[in-house]
């Protein structure tokens, strides 16, 4: 195995390569299951190529809630397989697969009825634990514990002291989702998947009735590539139906999205030692801790708008402030959000009208000769989705193909992760950065923390961090366009890193650093800087009108104000 540089001359070349001969299966849509399924089928020792329209992640996976977690509240529904299956991916993912991404975070249950209430959801946490434990992969995580009100306000000075009559302290986990999804790809390229990012599949290849290919257009260079494959995989989550319209086929079923905001808040905005989960009238509310930040989320309302930039409304933001200052002493205000974002799940549509009951079991079908089809689902069970896929696919290659490998195959980083973190202070002491960055870098990266550190050598400029965002070095800005397939300023600013959502400014105060380090690496002229930094301010003020509006109508108008990033 090599490890996988994405930079611009290998998409070139995987474009290339993929065009030259056919593929045993092409995956279309770089978000967690796509990338997860290019993982599976290439391990299995099948050709294999994945094309993605944006940047990986640039739709749901970049914009969750970013949780790795059972679904307790899926409990409740008495959905026991579900849970089961999502609670031993979470094990597995903490201890085998990405323990240098997926962390373990403390929660907070506050309850508000004496007696039954502490009998009812402690059954359920203590239900949710075993279940944990009886998969093989749960020993990694405390197991939860009853709190008097009095150790929870030491636990969470933040909260009204009438808001409690005491707690349940449970754990789950949490990653970075855009990492997690380009660590991924990158994974899957260095077992020899070819992956190009910015490539739109405009039109299917047919031979009768099967789909035997794709044509796909390179947006940044704008020539047309033919892909043949023996089998397509449609990844593609809340585009599900328009992929499939692109056959001029009707699907065997639809996908609806669901809009979700979180705001992010500065840390000591919120005086907690544990992050919270609070009941609403329609789902539950986290608050979950976020390196110098909270994260503040969710709703979960239907949206029919642009898919690609869902927008958050004044509505949206008010909802989620009032609902989490009904807990607490000091109430959030507009004043105290750095960031807000908003995603849209893929969710199956037909069982209910109301979005929070839409199931978040994953289907997978073969609509028509040549073409897979995955949806729905949690970013949890992205690996047991990705393997659904692919044994899907496999049943109409006319060859013997391996089982699934992916539950022994670590994340690109994982390998020797645990040895660099009990060498950390040695690695700092070595490389004259603070320990705290060795910590930053390791759980970005894992032991590819080596090839920051290689570019920090090189030119000791780069280990500085940047004037306006001093949570990332300026090295790392190289590197997501050298090695991690970051095209624009955007994919940098929004998903490499979280600039984006992690100062008050949005990244705009950052942006032109960070171009005139991403312009060597991309070839980018003066001309070309100005128009990344200009396009991302634009972007920027688009998100912040959207805010300001009403509803969804009127924040998807504001938010469509600022176009795509022109192609170089």
């Amino acid at each position: 195995m090599r490890t996988a540089t994405l930079g611009p001359a290998e998409r070139v070349e995987a474009l290339a390569a993929m065009a030259e001969r056919e593929l045993d299966v092409l995956v279309v849509g770089a978000g967690v299951v796509g990338a997860g399924t290019a993982l599976d089928a290439v391990t299995r020792g099948l050709s294999t190529g994945i094309v993605e329209a944006r940047d990986w992640a640039s739709g749901t996976s970049s914009r969750s809630s970013k949780l790795i977690h059972g679904g307790l509240r899926y409990l409740e529904m008495l959905d026991f397989a579900l849970v089961r299956e999502a609670l031993k991916e979470r094990g597995l993912l903490l201890e085998r697969l990405a323990p240098h991404l997926v962390k373990p975070v403390p929660f907070l249950y506050p309850l508000q009825h004496k007696g039954w209430e502490r009998f009812y959801a402690g059954s359920g946490v203590a239900l949710y634990d075993a279940m944990s434990l009886s998969s093989g992969h749960g020993r990694g995580l405390p197991v939860h514990r009853h709190l008097s009100r009095r150790n929870a306000l030491r636990v969470a000075p933040c909260l009204k002291k009438d808001a409690l009559v005491g707690a349940l302290q449970y754990y789950d986990a949490q990653m970075d989702d855009a990492r997690f999804v380009t660590t991924l790809v990158r994974t899957a390229a260095s077992y020899g998947a070819h992956a190009a990012s910015r490539a739109r599949v405009i039109g299917f290849l047919r031979e009768g009735e099967r789909v035997v290919g794709a044509r796909v257009q390179d947006v940044e260079a704008g020539a047309a590539y033919e892909i043949r494959a023996k089998q397509i995989v449609n990844a593609t989550g809340v585009w599900t139906d328009d992929t499939q319209a692109l056959i001029g086929e009707r699907g065997q079923f639809h996908v609806r999205a669901s809009k979700g905001i979180h705001l992010v808040v500065p840390k000591d905005r919120i005086h907690s030692t544990s992050g919270l989960i609070l009941r609403t009238e329609k789902s539950v509310l986290f608050v979950i801790p976020w390196g110098r930040h909270w994260i503040v989320g969710t709703t979960d309302t239907d949206w029919d708008l642009d898919k690609a930039h869902p927008a958050a409304s004044s509505a949206d933001i008010d909802y989620l402030l009032e609902h989490v200052n009904t807990v607490l002493a000091t109430p959030l205000t507009r004043d105290d959000v750095q960031g807000v974002y908003a995603g849209l799940r893929p969710l199956l549509a037909g069982e209910s009208d109301a979005t929070s009951k839409l199931s978040r079991e994953h289907t997978v079908a073969h609509p028509v000769p040549g073409m897979v089809v995955v949806a729905g689902g949690k970013y949890t069970t992205y690996r047991v989705m990705a393997k659904d896929a692919v044994d899907e696919a496999v049943h109409a290659l006319d060859q013997r193909v391996a089982p699934c490998v992916t539950e022994d195959t670590p994340l690109l980083g994982a390998e020797g992760y645990r040895a660099l973190w009990n060498a950390r202070a040695r690695i700092a002491a070595r490389t004259g950065l603070h320990v705290v960055r060795i910590e930053h870098l390791l759980n970005r990266y894992g032991s590819l923390t080596q090839e920051i550190l290689d570019l920090v050598a090189e030119d000791p400029g780069l280990g500085e961090p940047l004037a306006a965002a001093d949570d990332y070095l300026r090295a790392e800005i190289v590197y997501a366009a050298s090695h991690e397939g970051a095209r624009h300023l955007d994919d940098v600013l929004t998903r490499r890193t979280r600039i984006s959502i992690e100062t008050f400014d949005r990244g705009t105060l950052s942006a032109r650093e960070c171009a005139e380090l991403m312009a060597p690496i991309l070839g980018w002229d003066a001309h070309q800087i100005e128009k990344e930094v200009e396009h991302y301010d634009k972007r920027v003020e688009a998100e912040r009108e959207s805010q300001r509006q009403p509803d969804d109508l009127t924040a998807d108008a504001a938010r469509l104000g600022a176009p795509d990033i022109v192609p170089i």
